[in-house]
């Protein structure tokens, strides 16, 4: 009976522990997501949005761009962990205006098209999210830019200022 109910025991630890390493499920955007930095409606501007999920939050923070999201990745002055993190899966959006509330997709997974000629909701050049390398490529072949998963953005790309004279596109 003992050994049986130190099985048992063994078990449901293994149990939470499983739990505990599924990360959440991405939040669907809502009219009222307030952007992590800026506090403003991410709802109200166009182009590929993200979400960071922290250890011990019960709500994500949303970012108006995915470049910003990128930003906080690259901080160093984080002190929670990250439980996930999602972004716009821009290949599913219905256009860059509407990006979508629940076409996310795990940033670790997605590809992204970095230097392309676009700007984000927030009108800085934008890094943007695909599901897909083939759908990157069409993007990038279209408004320019390198095809290359999260871990090869660099740092410049999210962290160096921005140009406020550089003529940027918004896709259709």
């Amino acid at each position: 009976m003992k050994k049986l109910l130190i099985i048992a025991a063994l078990a449901l630890v293994a149990c939470k522990e499983d739990v505990a390493d599924t990360p959440p499920d991405p939040v669907e955007m809502t009219e009222t997501a307030l952007s992590f930095f800026c506090q403003m409606n991410i709802a109200e501007h166009g182009g590929p949005k993200g979400q960071i999920h922290l250890d011990g939050y019960p709500a994500p923070l949303f970012f108006a761009q995915a470049r910003d999201l990128v930003a906080y990745l690259k901080s160093p002055e984080r002190d929670a962990k990250i439980t996930a993190i999602y972004v716009s899966d821009m290949g599913a959006a219905e256009s860059w205006q509407t990006p979508g509330r629940s076409n996310w997709i795990n940033a670790e997974t997605a590809v992204f098209v970095v230097g392309g000629n676009v700007a984000g909701g927030m009108g800085a050049p934008e890094i943007v999210p695909f599901g897909t390398s083939e759908a990157a490529e069409v993007f990038a072949a279209k408004y320019g830019g390198q095809v290359m998963p999260l871990t090869d953005i660099p740092d410049d790309a999210v962290l160096g200022p921005v140009d406020l004279d550089q003529v940027l596109e918004t896709p259709a």
